[in-house]
């Protein structure tokens, strides 16, 4: 590190930012039963280790390092610059996205896609005809733009 305030290894914010998001969510998700708890768990899990990665140390530069190092010695690889210099733009591919957040994101995308078809099910049992006729007219994670659109004309 060739400047003393570095962008990482500031532990405080990694600390402050995951509670404040988690509380956050915990206010609008209120989790009651194990499944809910289990959603928010991976969700907690998630901003600790994207707060850890932005402002602790990140997991890719900690194991490329000692190769970027030396292969860039001039460049300090614990300040965001070094992520956006011209010269080296695949700086910017090396911090961002990280290979935490790299493998959670489809872990994440999987819970969440198999707890929305489990919900679904539910809300099946209990409003029977009336939720198979919205969800028939209502797609489940994307939106018909066009369709949207001539209906509003």
């Amino acid at each position: 590190m060739n400047d003393a305030a570095s962008a990482y290894v500031l532990w405080s914010l990694v600390v402050i930012n995951s509670l404040v998001f988690i509380i956050f969510a915990f206010s609008f998700a209120k989790p009651q039963s194990s499944r809910d708890w289990r959603s928010f768990g991976a969700f907690s899990a998630f901003l600790v280790a994207l707060f850890t990665e932005m402002y602790g140390f990140p997991l890719t530069i900690f194991l490329f390092l000692g190769w970027l190092s030396s292969r860039f010695p001039g460049v300090d690889w614990m300040s965001h610059d070094a992520g956006h210099l011209f010269e080296i733009m695949f700086g910017f591919l090396v911090q961002w996205p990280t290979l935490v957040t790299l493998v959670m994101f489809p872990i994440l995308v999987t819970m969440y896609v198999l707890l929305s078809r489990r919900e679904e099910r539910d809300a099946e049992a209990d409003f029977g005809d009336d939720y198979r006729r919205y969800a028939w007219g209502t797609p489940a994670f994307f939106p018909h733009w066009g369709s949207a659109a001539h209906a509003s004309i």
